[in-house]
């Protein structure tokens, strides 16, 4: 089938050179219209919105800083005040071991004074016991020894000659048993 004419000169619209010049006119005018468009309300906005992040972040940015200088600080603080106190619990115990030992040794030396003053009651009680058995033994020597020279002997004496003669024999085996 041929092609007419008008449907041969029909073709694509933008490749009409006689529309040229009308569409090179909206393609500078809508250029024009969309760069104003977009250097004066849109561009701005996202500058702005840019800025704003920006400051944001600096702001957090600053807010955190501080914060871990604060934390920093305060973890100092809390550690002096820590060590403070452990030097304060060392010297609390150190003076309660000083205040026991010095209430041990005052207990000890009560206890020692008491035993003391004990074994000088129970020597002197020993001492007066001693004492009494060697004056019955004496008076018991010097009555056997009576009877003795008597049935022996057949001498007669008195009980106060017999008790200064064991007298006699006490005091020197007193000095043997000295030496």
């Amino acid at each position: 089938m041929p092609m007419s004419a008008k449907a041969a000169g029909a073709g694509l619209p933008q490749l009409d050179i006689s529309t040229w010049p009308s569409q090179l006119f909206w393609l500078v005018v809508l250029f024009t219209a969309g760069y104003i468009l977009m250097a004066k309300v849109v561009t701005p906005r996202i500058g702005t919105v840019l800025e704003e992040r920006r400051a944001k972040l600096d702001d957090d940015l600053g807010k955190a800083r501080t914060a871990s200088e604060d934390a920093a600080r305060i973890r100092a603080e809390y550690e002096a005040d820590l060590d403070a106190a452990r030097i304060a619990a060392a010297e609390t115990a150190k003076q309660a071991a000083a205040e026991a030992a010095k209430q041990a040794e005052a207990n000890d030396a009560k206890i020692a004074k008491k035993l003391a003053e004990k074994v000088a009651k129970a020597e002197a009680k020993l001492a007066a016991a001693r004492s009494d058995a060697m004056s019955n033994l004496n008076n018991v020597a010097a009555e056997a020894a009576l009877a003795a020279v008597v049935q022996l002997a057949d001498i007669k004496t008195t009980a106060a000659q017999a008790s200064k003669t064991a007298d006699k024999l006490v005091a020197a085996m007193a000095k043997q048993e000295a030496n």
